[in-house]
């Protein structure tokens, strides 16, 4: 999805989030090409040039990529200007978007781009370690050359797998935020599809938590179509019924959400799913030595 070729131009770089990303991005060894600010092209920030627009981006670095950091009333406007100019793969950071105008720009993206990959909103974003990172991601507690791809809801879980992984020597491929709002433009199938055609991957650690179906209809997908074995986690274990736990898409109403039905769901579709994070390491380590 996204390696060291990646070119990647930040909507939104010259507020205090965005710059403060694209430049420890960049640090990572990411190829961050442009920024872009209406009213502000012609600026730069420490060497990154600044564009009205994403299109002026594009044609001036060859751009692929955008990862967006602009207020949430703007934020389906600038997914509409990635999708329009060409932009392959998507990263929408941003928080608090209303979901009606979520299920608009996610639409549209799906409808007009089918190949272009959109990631968020609400999200940590995506790393592949030691090649590129886009987004928010600790790229320190990453460890690169495989074989895991890691999968997740959450934003803070996807930071301990990713360091319980790191600490057993086991290394990941990609790593992928999908964010917990009611409407991601990536799911846990379209990200467990290309775990399972990545050569480099052998294995996927999965993470969801209470709230929708989406855990129940990955459980599916993995039963009858992945080959690769699968760690699994669900938060929420405790939470009471009936009540929003965080993220938005994360209610538990009417019997339906729990835990345990996640649980049972991956469970008998083969999974290994850890009862507590600091165990996803340990799974996966007695998964990989099994071979």
């Amino acid at each position: 999805m996204i390696d060291e070729q990646t070119r990647v131009v930040v909507q939104g770089l010259t507020g205090r989030e965005g710059r403060f990303h694209a430049l420890r991005n960049r640090a990572y060894g990411t190829k961050v090409v442009a920024g872009v600010t209406p009213g502000k092209g012609g600026d730069e920030v420490e060497g990154i040039p600044v564009f009205d627009t994403v299109a002026e981006a594009v044609e001036a670095t060859g751009a692929n990529a955008s990862l967006i950091f602009v207020p949430a009333r703007f934020a389906g406007d600038a997914v509409y200007e990635a999708g329009d100019a060409g932009i392959s793969v998507i990263v929408c950071i941003t928080e608090g978007i209303p979901a009606q105008d979520e299920a608009r720009f996610v639409n549209y993206v799906q409808r007009t781009y089918p190949q272009t990959v959109l990631i968020g909103p609400n999200c940590p974003g995506l790393i592949s370690p030691g090649k590129s990172n886009i987004g928010i991601m600790p790229g320190e507690i990453t460890l690169p050359g495989g074989p895991v791809g890691l999968v997740s809801r959450s934003g803070t879980l996807t930071y301990q797998a990713v360091h319980e992984l790191t600490q057993r020597g086991i290394g990941q491929t990609t790593c992928v935020g999908i964010g917990g709002d009611p409407v991601p433009g990536t799911g846990f199938i379209d990200c467990l599809a290309r775990f399972e055609a990545d050569s480099d991957t052998t294995a996927v650690v999965m993470i969801g938590e209470i709230g929708g179906s989406d855990e129940e209809t990955a459980a599916d997908f993995i039963a009858s179509e992945m080959t690769k074995p699968v760690v699994a986690y669900v938060a929420g274990v405790t939470a009471p019924p009936g009540k929003k736990m965080g993220h938005a898409g994360a209610i538990v109403s009417g019997g339906k959400g729990t835990a345990a039905a996640k649980i049972e769901a991956l469970e008998g579709a083969g999974c290994r799913v850890a009862r507590n994070p600091s165990a996803i390491g340990d799974l996966m380590a007695e998964v990989l030595q099994r071979g």
